[in-house]
């Protein structure tokens, strides 16, 4: 009998297994749960494409208590995703990622105060510029909130690198995307261009000013530590791939 993958991110249950271990197969390396296979939410068999990211899956199993605990196992989670959510139509999927790229972060910057200004252009215009030479792109950027149209053809450019990737890889760009409001920022980040403490700090920039500012909220910091951990959740995904 398979054993199902966590369901639940916000629920939890009694462990039933000893030993997560991983077998290489014909569809990818499996994770096993005391010999069994283990299945996904929609019951689709839990394989990864690499045997590195399938030990880190069995590691996050065995470091389970008495209870499983899916807020501690994001691998799994983007693993379920990848599978469940985005192999039936990697296409669609890639879609709604690549939109980022007309809205992108980096693009709406700060009218004032001037040092808020300045830090944006410092942090935020040599990833423009990696976009630009990379993708061979004109990006426009703003002042103020009002959506500024992209041009189109570097929107479509900023699609066809999204759509080249495979489900597993769309599935872990996907909460950088999302978290950081920047498809540039995670394609920079997924393609080696930066590091993982760069990317964060670009995409929390506006936030790390106003805690400057007004001091850290704990409810806003509390919020902020959720997502720094799902951020490099998915940059080790990524990097397991």
């Amino acid at each position: 009998m398979a054993r199902r993958a966590v369901e639940d991110p916000a629920g939890a249950m009694k462990r039933f297994y000893k030993l997560a271990t991983v077998s290489p197969e014909a569809g990818g390396v499996a994770i096993l749960l005391d010999g069994r296979p283990v299945r996904t939410p929609a019951r689709a068999l839990l394989h990864v494409p690499t045997e590195e990211l399938a030990e880190a899956i069995a590691g996050e199993w065995n470091g389970q208590g008495e209870t499983i605990e899916p807020h501690l196992m994001p691998l799994t989670g983007l693993a379920n995703a990848a599978i469940d959510r985005v192999a039936p139509d990697p296409a669609a999927f890639a879609r709604t990622l690549a939109q980022y790229g007309e809205s992108d972060l980096l693009c709406y910057r700060a009218e004032g105060p001037k040092s808020l200004v300045e830090r944006q252009n410092r942090v935020w215009d040599p990833l423009l510029g990696w976009a630009r030479t990379r993708f061979g792109i004109e990006i426009e950027t703003t002042s103020g909130v009002m959506h500024r149209p992209q041009p189109p053809q570097s929107v479509e450019q900023l699609g066809w690198a999204v759509a080249a990737r495979s489900a597993f890889q769309l599935a872990g760009l996907a909460p950088l995307v999302t978290i950081a409001g920047s498809l540039i920022i995670a394609l920079a980040l997924a393609e080696g261009a930066i590091g993982l403490e760069a990317a964060w700090d670009a995409a929390m920039l506006d936030e790390a000013w106003q805690a400057e500012q007004w001091g850290a909220d704990p409810l806003a910091a509390a919020s902020l530590e959720n997502r720094r951990r799902e951020f490099e959740g998915a940059y080790l995904f990524l990097t397991l791939l």
